[in-house]
């Protein structure tokens, strides 16, 4: 059976939508079995040959792969450090290495860390009470596991009612726990230090469990964020909790002994294997190579929009690409441990030598490409939050591939926005000094009035604040939403036509040079991912795919 009629029998089998087929022979536009074998040595030539077809068999080729591993909760999974994750480095790497590639499978350590169940969160007594996750309280996996039933008890500094302005100091000092009764759960509010000095303040006072919840000032009262415990938390923790729950828990308190059931059952591992998969096109030049990259793993389920639509962008225009000689040596990669912080990329761009990354002339990243309630943003590191740190030439020097993609992109009457690089690989190759663009369709969720007069399609923002919506999947803890069905086969052919022909032009441009200001330089303190919510770093917090700030860090 070859591979294309397994997948659709598998599509079959699954209820899984397959994409038409290309048109007919005869109509003058050859069909995917001739756009396979042929050279497509001219950028119309590709980018005809980008079809949605093939696209969208690789993305039910995800999907089937997620279906088939799910996660320690059950659900279906590519996430990073799990057996769903190194299957689809697999296949990807067996086409890859059937059209001819050179395939490296570079191995790294992440901290892994997971719920195998969603965590709960309840008042037993006086008054009883059940907690919504996500609508009433977030909780990281990175705290400790228990099924717990104490008293809670309020630390100092809490300020109910709510002052118009910032001002709780809540659970930042030991002396905060002085009357702390051993094997309660803390009650702390939010506010002034960070949340993992609140943290590991209530576990050495004997805390059973922390609760911590919003400082109830204007714009600080929803359950909108999960906090980065301190390593080596053993207790477990919610955060955020509502303000409105935290005055619950407060004011039940206060008449007596408000007692809570938590029941959290975590999975870590310091020093989990990952992997990114690497590709080098058999022809062009080795000492001048452009860099096509996307995020190969997932968080929070199945990921096919963040990011298999990426990969499958990149994977189809390789394929198509494979008996193309270029100018450049064409490097494709798939990164693992992007959602968690861009461990794969950082890994990557640290293995390589000064003359291995000198070689390195431009990067191409594809980080969601199918979005229904799409925008079309460049990711431009000129937008980024943290510019003024990367080496002087990045910014100019990416100006080229950022044009060539609006080229494209006016010439196909398509509108478009330069946004931030900041979240995506394509980052750690400006903090390398590596030039980049990169193209993202953002989250379904997300879209603001201007988008939409922009792109179409609907106001929303999962936060409530702009409209209704959806209220998205991506980057979501236990929704398991992000499946084939949050993607768009139209905007992913789209989208890949214009990362082909971006491809092409940058791998065939003889003006561009060897990287300059690229070299051997260290990780820098804080990564601006928009994940980076979830590590213990105090980090800039950025507003999913929309790539802009937040206002907050992962500590605050």
């Amino acid at each position: 059976m070859t591979l294309r009629h397994a997948l659709v029998f598998l599509a079959l089998a699954t209820g899984c939508k397959q994409a038409p087929a290309g048109p007919p022979l005869g109509d003058g536009t050859p069909d995917d079995q001739a756009c396979a074998a042929r050279d497509n040595n001219s950028e119309s030539r590709l980018v005809e040959c980008i079809r949605q077809a093939p696209l969208w068999n690789h993305m039910i080729a995800f999907q089937q792969i997620a279906d088939a591993n799910p996660g320690p909760d059950g659900h279906a999974s590519r996430n990073a450090g799990e057996p769903g994750y190194l299957a689809s480095v697999n296949y990807v790497a067996a086409l890859l290495r059937t059209a001819g590639y050179l395939v490296t499978i570079q191995p790294y350590t992440l901290v892994y860390s997971v719920f195998a169940s969603s965590p709960s969160f309840s008042v037993v007594s006086p008054t009883p009470a059940t907690f919504a996750l996500n609508q009433d309280f977030r909780a990281s996996s990175r705290s400790g596991s228990g099924d717990i039933t104490a008293v809670v008890q309020r630390v100092g500094g809490i300020i109910v009612p709510a002052t118009p302005t910032p001002t709780s100091a809540s659970g930042c000092n030991a002396a905060d726990y002085s009357t702390f009764v051993a094997g309660r759960i803390a009650l702390v509010q939010r506010g002034t230090c960070t949340y993992p000095i609140k943290i590991q303040l209530a576990q050495d006072a004997g805390a059973a469990a922390v609760i911590v919840f919003n400082e109830g000032n204007p714009g600080r009262t929803a359950a909108d964020a999960t906090c980065s415990p301190p390593a080596g938390t053993t207790i477990p923790v919610v955060c955020l909790a509502s303000y409105a729950v935290g005055v619950n828990l407060y004011n039940q308190s206060l008449g007596g002994s408000a007692t809570v059931h938590l029941k959290f059952a975590t999975i870590n591992d310091p020093a989990r294997l990952d992997y990114n998969l690497i590709a080098d096109a058999p022809n062009g030049d080795p000492n001048h190579v452009v860099v096509v990259d996307a995020h190969l793993d997932a968080i929070f389920g199945a990921g096919m929009l963040d990011n298999a639509s990426g990969s499958a962008t990149i994977l189809e225009i390789a394929l198509k690409l494979a008996r193309t000689p270029t100018r450049s040596q064409l490097r494709y990669i798939w990164f693992g441990g992007e959602e968690l912080g861009l461990l794969g990329s950082f890994h990557y761009m640290q293995s390589l030598s000064p003359t291995e990354l000198s070689k390195i002339v431009f990067d191409v990243d594809a980080d969601v490409t199918a979005t229904p309630n799409y925008v079309i943003a460049i990711a431009d590191p000129a937008n980024s939050g943290n510019a003024s740190t990367f080496p002087p030439s990045v910014l100019t020097a990416s100006q080229l591939g950022n044009n060539y993609f609006v080229s494209y992109f006016q010439s196909a009457a398509l509108p478009y926005q330069r946004r931030s690089n900041d979240g995506t690989d394509s980052y750690a190759f400006a903090t390398y000094g590596v030039p980049n663009t990169g193209i993202l369709t953002g989250q379904d969720c997300c879209k603001s009035a201007q988008d939409v007069a922009l792109f179409g399609g609907t106001v929303g923002n999962y936060e409530g604040n702009l409209g209704t919506s959806d209220g998205g999947f991506v980057d979501r803890p236990f929704l398991w939403g992000d499946n084939l069905g949050n993607n768009d086969p139209q905007v992913l052919t789209k989208v890949s036509k214009a990362v082909a022909s971006v491809v092409f032009k940058l791998a065939n441009d003889a003006s561009i040079n060897s990287s300059s200001g690229a070299g051997t330089v260290a990780r820098p303190a804080l990564v601006a991912g928009d994940r980076a919510i979830r590590y213990d770093a105090c980090r800039p917090v950025w507003d999913g795919h929309s790539h802009q700030l937040s206002g907050r860090t992962s500590c605050q």
